[in-house]
């Protein structure tokens, strides 16, 4: 089916998915010289040598402005601007040497100028750039040679640091930050202009030659991985193109709709740029605009119709359990009454783990980089053999239903509730508001379908057939789930490698020469994606905080037996590295497709946008719908174990052991209204984040997991590995973790990534020194440790795969 689709596809027409829209402005009636422009809180600032004006926007006119006394216009050397902000290079004398730096602000209709440290060096045909952390300045000193500072705005004190000035000497005609880099065009006799990169690793590179000579000044960032620039074609007409460069891929392309003619000043402007040019007569200045026009793509008819089956098909599922099951069996709504194959809850437990943060961010980290971290898939294999052997394997035996009943039966009943209680905050919190809203925020972007339509639609329909269906129909369209989202994440990296003109040749040899898959980083360099990191990471996420996972855990528990959940974690090790080998496939076939086709990508994108982009814009109709339920689907598997896992807490934790009288289908109807309820909440959550920053509130998810999370992930590790760990020195390792953690994320002493670790080591070191001050249990223990009496199989054996 896939080959019989591939050869069907018809060619790709290489014209550019974004035009530029050209608009006029009002005019400058003056004689004196232009020295350049910017944007200013909403304006258009023109500098001339003996004025500065301001054109509103809307206006027909421009408006002339108090200039303050400290400054002359004509000191003026150059203007640096983002669109936002705008600072003055000032300097005086016949050569016109930058030595001071000023900020340009608007207060009461009047200019004001914020003087910044002086330059160190006196610099000729300076050029600045802008990014969010630091101011840069380009140009060559007396002597000729190049220099190169940097001003962090972040300093106590800020001043300018020289930094490595580019190779090959040559004065700057442009100066752009975009994706933590530094671009640098020289101007070359031999052709098109020479690119220059800078980033501190591993310092200057020439990815590209421009396709002509760039007009002086004109770069500017736009999105999150292009600049605009106005290019002039090498037999030079005075006419210039509006061209992108994609600064991940170093591809140029032309984007049709706008032209320039015989520039003399360019700025930023909203999507796109300003530019000015001589009237005819010298006594006036014309101005001019164009904006990147990016449109929704809407889908096809037979894409819903694909969508719509999926759907249905996710509640037909939930309807055939729901009508097979006689719903009278806290077992079989929890934990499908202990009936699933091992091999069927191995396969949803990588459903789970793979939700659409992955199928998304994954193909884009994987094409912004590298296969770096595809080594933490291939550690956490290891990871998960131990958790085979030893964790699952024991709390097996317990036939639990809640994994948080272990913390009762080896400590104290209090324990448990209150890490069950945590545990329910973050999940409908953090974690599940944050995996429906960002795959509708990246549908939403390239699609019809609004977020607030990709979330009623994911999470409506995951609440229907998982409150039907219980366990079973959350395991069984897992299931289903992972074979669509497999096989439409397989499509779509043979169409692309098909779509190109070499076909795999090309593809292999353009992801080779660029390092695209390099994945183990030995290096000890905390810094960076190493193996080391990875190793330190998969002992507490995937080790130590495993125990406490109640959304997997929860499917090793629906397997026949102890030896059946330990086999279930190895066929969840057993997919991890193909599945993962696939998305950052995704990830270099796109770098590769889009090298070869710059045109074709969207610059006001954000990068975690590239992948869905690709399905909207250039796959088939049909397939798209296809990969759209796979994003679906990568987000309702998850959704699924959250809303199940979180109603079992609710049930089993809280109204079993309060409620009174209670009988075994009361308890599975008070769960199925529950279910609903907590689908509900997280899609009231997700709603409620389309109105906020998701960067920081996705950051605020992982806080809340490691602040909230870790210590009763390390009163696992105290209770299973330790026969001296007791109640009150557990109870004191919890507390003191957290309130530990909560001092250390108040001083931001670390990156929130290593919360969670901070506060397992902090529980378990803890927690057992003070265990300590008190008595041993007196309790048994058998089952309840990794120690076992030496007439029962060992779990090892229990576990080994046939």
């Amino acid at each position: 089916m896939l080959c019989l689709l591939l050869i069907v596809v018809g060619p790709l027409h290489a014209e550019a998915l974004t035009p530029m829209r050209a608009a006029p402005l009002p005019s400058l009636k003056t004689q004196s010289p232009l020295i350049g422009i910017a944007r200013v809180q909403g304006r258009a600032i023109a500098l001339t040598q003996d004025t500065v004006w301001s054109l509103e926007e809307g206006a027909r006119a421009w408006s002339p402005l108090a200039w303050p006394e400290q400054a002359k216009s004509s000191d003026v050397v150059s203007v640096v601007q983002d669109g936002e902000r705008a600072y003055l290079l000032l300097g005086q004398g016949a050569q016109r040497m930058a030595t001071q730096v000023v900020q340009l602000n608007l207060r009461d209709g009047a200019i004001a100028l914020q003087p910044l440290a002086s330059l160190p060096v006196a610099l000729r045909d300076a050029r600045g750039a802008l990014s969010a952390e630091a101011f840069y300045v380009a140009g060559t000193a007396g002597d000729g040679t190049p220099r190169l500072l940097q001003l962090r705005f972040e300093d106590e004190r800020p001043h300018w640091a020289p930094l490595t000035p580019w190779p090959g000497g040559g004065a700057a005609s442009s100066l752009v930050a975009q994706t933590k880099a530094l671009f640098v065009v020289v101007p070359s006799a031999s052709g098109g202009d020479r690119v220059l990169r800078w980033s501190a690793e591993p310092g200057w590179t020439e990815p590209s030659r421009a396709p002509g000579r760039v007009v002086a000044g004109s770069g500017r960032a736009i999105g999150q991985a292009h600049i605009l620039y106005l290019v002039e074609e090498a037999a030079a007409t005075g006419a210039a193109k509006i061209a992108t460069y994609q600064t991940i891929t170093a591809s140029w392309a032309t984007l049709p709709g706008a032209q320039a003619a015989r520039s003399i000043a360019t700025a930023a402007w909203p999507d796109g740029l300003i530019w000015a040019q001589a009237g005819a007569d010298g006594r006036e200045i014309a101005f001019a605009s164009a904006q990147v026009q990016s449109s929704k793509l809407r889908l096809h008819w037979l894409d819903w119709l694909v969508i719509v089956v999926y759907l249905i098909g996710m509640i037909g599922i939930g309807l055939y359990f729901y009508l097979r099951e006689k719903r009278s069996s806290t077992s079989n709504f929890f934990v499908g009454g202990r009936t699933i194959p091992f091999w069927a809850a191995g396969i949803s437990l990588y459903a789970a783990n793979t939700s659409s943060i992955s199928f998304i961010a994954i193909p884009a980290k994987a094409f912004e980089t590298n296969w770096q971290y595809m080594a933490n898939n291939v550690i956490a294999v290891f990871g998960l053999m131990f958790v085979a052997v030893w964790i699952v394997p024991l709390l097996r035996r317990l036939d639990l239903m809640s994994v948080f009943s272990y913390l009762e039966t080896r400590f104290h009943p209090s324990i448990r509730m209150l890490a069950s209680a945590l545990c329910v905050f973050v999940q409908i919190g953090s974690r599940m508001s944050v995996i429906l809203f960002l795959p509708a925020l990246a549908i939403a972007t390239i699609t019809g379908i609004s977020v607030f339509w990709s979330v009623i639609l994911m999470g409506g329909f995951t609440i229907i057939y998982t409150a039907m269906g219980g366990m079973k129909a959350v395991i069984w369209t897992d299931f289903v789930q992972v074979i669509v989202k497999m096989g439409g994440a397989v499509f779509a990296i043979g169409f692309m490698i098909w779509s190109l003109r070499g076909g795999f040749g090309e593809f292999w040899s353009a992801a080779m020469a660029e390092n695209k898959m390099h994945t183990f980083d030995f290096s000890f360099d905390l810094t960076k994606a190493t193996v080391w990191g990875f190793i330190f990471l998969v002992l507490f996420e995937v080790v130590l905080t495993f125990p406490k996972d109640q959304v997997l855990m929860q499917r090793t528990l629906s397997t026949k037996s102890d030896r059946e959940a330990g086999r279930s974690i190895w066929a969840f090790a057993a997919i991890m590295i193909p599945g993962g080998i696939i998305f950052y496939t995704i990830g270099t076939a796109l770098f590769v497709y889009y090298k070869a086709n710059p045109e074709r990508m969207n610059p006001l994108l954000p990068i975690d946008a590239t992948f869905p982009m690709f399905i909207a814009a250039e796959l088939p109709v049909g397939v798209t719908g296809l990969i759209i339920a796979g994003i679906f689907a990568a987000a309702m598997a998850t959704l699924s174990g959250i809303m199940n896992s979180v109603a079992t807490l609710i049930s089993v934790d809280f109204y079993e052991k309060l409620a009174k009288n209670r009988t075994p289908k009361q308890s599975v109807f008070f769960a199925e209204i529950m279910t609903v309820v907590v689908g509900l909440v997280g899609i009231a959550t997700a709603l409620v984040l389309s109105r906020f920053d998701i960067h920081s509130l996705f950051d605020v998810s992982i806080e809340l997991a490691g602040l909230l999370g870790g210590g009763f992930a390390g009163a696992y590790t105290l209770g299973m590995f330790t026969r001296r760990a007791n109640s009150p020195g557990v109870a004191i390792g919890i507390g003191a973790s957290i309130v530990l953690t909560l001092v250390i994320w108040s001083f931001d002493m670390v990156h929130p990534y290593f919360y969670l670790a901070i506060s397992i080591l902090l529980c378990i070191v803890i927690g057992y020194l003070a265990s300590l001050f008190f008595p041993a249990p007196t309790r048994s223990l058998e089952g309840l440790t990794i120690y076992r009496s030496r007439t029962e199989p060992t779990a090892a054996a229990e576990a080994a795969p046939p």
